[in-house]
């Protein structure tokens, strides 16, 4: 059956066509991104209000059409933090299932982080043994770790890289006071969740995974995406400590000239190094293997379970 994923995140509007039957390896046909940039539009009292969901209506209303193009049999559609947090969420769901006729629902962060296991679990295969899985989003920061496919630990944090860049890092460039601040304020929040992580046991194979992610392994000399999905990657913590140092020093302008930067994303990059960096150094890991499936593929792995019975 031909399955459509539609992605409303901190960031884009993302809807991703595969292929797929139960038990099978869903295939990619098409992607359809929209730069919504929604978690700016948020208003000073934490409401998306009538423009900032008139232009999510409009969004969806594109993405919708272009899966009905595409042949789409089944939409399954989900937003993460930049909705959740909205205080008018009840409002913007309401209006977006009246004008769209697609009903998207919200997941919590721990849905995301179990999802976002999910897919790296099947991913990586049994022989990874125990997986740590870290995945850094416009809004959260997700970690998981588990042996099976459903993770013993599933915790969602607030250190997304585009929450972070708008509420720590006003000057572009930045000023190294305000890194230095942001370091200390993702040091605090991680060391809450660090003895539930840590009580779960050792991992057997740390991975990390999404747009952030990809982009900073690309910098520190991954193979560039072009060359598919299969190539290993991985990105070092000692890399990542260059990065935090190189970013710092530049304009958004500049980091979008970098390989592997888009200019929707370069603005952020510097506060996704430092929550990268500090998570590797609080967890103790040296490095992180990039996997190139993470929620949206969780979210098909799952329909496709619930469609097989499963």
């Amino acid at each position: 059956m031909r399955l459509g994923v539609l992605d409303v995140g901190s960031n884009t509007v993302h809807l991703l066509v595969v292929d797929a039957h139960p038990g099978a390896h869903p295939d990619p046909v098409r992607s359809h991104k929209s730069e919504l940039q929604l978690a700016e539009l948020l208003q000073p009292d934490g409401s998306l209000g009538s423009a900032g969901t008139d232009m999510l209506v409009e969004a969806v209303l594109a993405a919708r059409v272009e899966a009905d193009r595409e042949g789409v049999e089944d939409l399954v559609a989900f937003a993460t933090s930049a909705v959740r947090d909205a205080s008018d969420s009840a409002g913007v769901l309401a209006r977006v299932r009246e004008e769209t006729a697609v009903d998207l629902q919200v997941l919590a962060g721990e849905d995301e982080a179990r999802l976002t296991f999910l897919a790296v679990r099947r991913w990586f295969g049994w022989s990874a043994g125990r997986l740590l899985c870290l995945d850094i989003g416009g809004g959260s920061l997700e970690l998981a770790t588990g042996l099976d496919e459903e993770p013993d630990v599933a915790v969602s944090l607030p250190l997304g890289a585009g929450r972070l860049t708008r509420e720590r890092l006003p000057e572009d460039p930045p000023r190294r006071r305000d890194v230095v601040a942001l370091r200390d304020h993702v040091r605090t929040v991680l060391a809450e969740v660090l003895p539930l992580v840590g009580a779960a046991g050792p991992c057997d194979r740390a991975v990390a995974t999404s747009k952030t992610f990809r982009s900073l392994a690309r910098l520190d000399g991954a193979a560039p995406y072009a060359e598919g999905p299969r190539v290993p990657r991985a990105l070092s913590r000692a890399g990542l400590e260059r990065l935090v140092e190189l970013l710092g020093g530049m304009r958004s302008a500049d980091r979008a000239r970098l390989p592997g930067v888009s200019p929707s994303r370069a603005p952020q990059l510097l506060a996704g190094a430092v929550v990268a960096h500090e998570a590797l150094e609080a967890l103790g890991l040296d490095s992180v293997d990039i996997c190139p499936w993470a929620l949206r593929e969780g979210v098909i792995l799952r329909r496709l379970d619930w469609l097989g019975g499963g």
